[in-house]
């Protein structure tokens, strides 16, 4: 193809170079429309008053397994603390908080009593190796990529419905942590 003058093939570029910005732009609209929509499939939170909590997730058992794990992240963008009181699932026969620590060199987990202080526009995680939630007398084994109910009762915000993701055996919480 060839053009009679350079103002003509100066304008038949701009017409072409027009039409790919138009293309890139539909592209990075619909890219940036995708993003959007994984992250909220991802995002996993949940509200309770001036508490969020971030990602409940657990892992999964192995067949027989009697005991699970549960964390989150719970954040107060409130001016006073709250206290996570108790936890409840139709997973377990019961659930409690708990802690683990080193004492003399050796690795201990023990229950929580009187709940854990969220402070005042602070945040606590509830993670391997700390403070953790035990899912104690499982009714089934949670399985990788399944979801689970849960209550969380906290002392001012009150109770909040959460679901656990599960994620594999041997994962850290990463499906949608920063």
């Amino acid at each position: 193809m060839s053009y009679s003058s350079p103002v003509a093939a100066g304008f038949m570029f701009g017409r072409v170079l027009s039409r790919f910005r138009e293309r890139l732009g539909l592209a990075a609209l619909a890219f940036a429309l995708l993003f959007v929509g994984a992250q909220s499939v991802l995002a996993h939170e949940f509200k309770a008053g001036d508490l969020e909590i971030e990602h409940p997730w657990s892992r999964a058992t192995p067949a027989g397994a009697k005991v699970a794990g549960g964390y989150f992240t719970v954040v107060n963008k409130g001016g006073t603390p709250d206290r996570l009181l108790s936890i409840s699932s139709d997973i377990s026969e019961k659930a409690e908080l708990h802690e683990m620590g080193v004492k003399d060199g050796v690795m201990t987990m023990r229950p929580v009593s009187g709940g854990l202080e969220i402070p005042a526009g602070g945040k606590v995680a509830l993670a391997p190796g700390g403070y953790h939630l035990m899912f104690i007398g499982l009714k089934r084994q949670p399985k990788q990529g399944e979801k689970f109910a849960a209550t969380l009762t906290f002392e001012k915000a009150g109770t909040v419905n959460v679901e656990f993701a599960v994620e594999g055996m041997g994962e850290m919480g990463g499906m949608d942590h920063d």
